[in-house]
């Protein structure tokens, strides 16, 4: 285990606008707002064809490749991701949403491109003094967080 210690800094709230890319938006705004490490919640809608990593395609092997699930119709979701700037200094979002309609549940990554859908809340709750940072993992080529 890694870990690091911080505090809570600014306190965010957000609503995104329909059409918005969920973490393209909380990427720019962290940027905008010198925000590098954070926990971020979303509540809101995905539009029709957003889409989730749900998994590889194999346990493991040389190369890991995503499976993507496209939502169909307007879903419910619910969010929680943390911030944490790559080697580069850049913030990069890592979210794991459920997503529901009538019954039906997913869940998965975000990073494949959820898009809202008419309610965008999002909580960004700053941790300063924290030290992670996302290194690229030449062995799954992720973005993996390290202290």
């Amino acid at each position: 285990m890694q870990y690091s210690e911080g505090r809570l800094g600014r306190i965010f709230a957000l609503r995104l606008e329909e059409g918005e890319r969920l973490n393209d938006t909380i990427e720019a705004f962290a940027r905008e707002r010198g925000i590098s490490c954070a926990m971020a919640i979303f509540l809101g809608g995905s539009g029709d064809g957003s889409q989730v990593v749900v998994g590889p395609e194999a346990n493991r092997g040389d190369a890991i490749i995503p499976l993507v699930h496209t939502l169909g119709g307007s879903q419910e979701v619910l969010a929680v991701g943390t911030l944490f700037p790559n080697e580069a200094g850049v913030p990069l979002l890592h979210m794991h949403a459920a997503a529901g309609r009538e019954g039906g549940a997913t869940v998965g990554c975000t990073r494949a491109g959820v898009e809202v859908w008419l309610v965008g809340e999002v909580v960004i709750l700053e941790i300063i003094g924290a030290a992670g940072v996302r290194k690229k993992d030449p062995a799954t080529g992720f973005q993996l967080l390290g202290f």
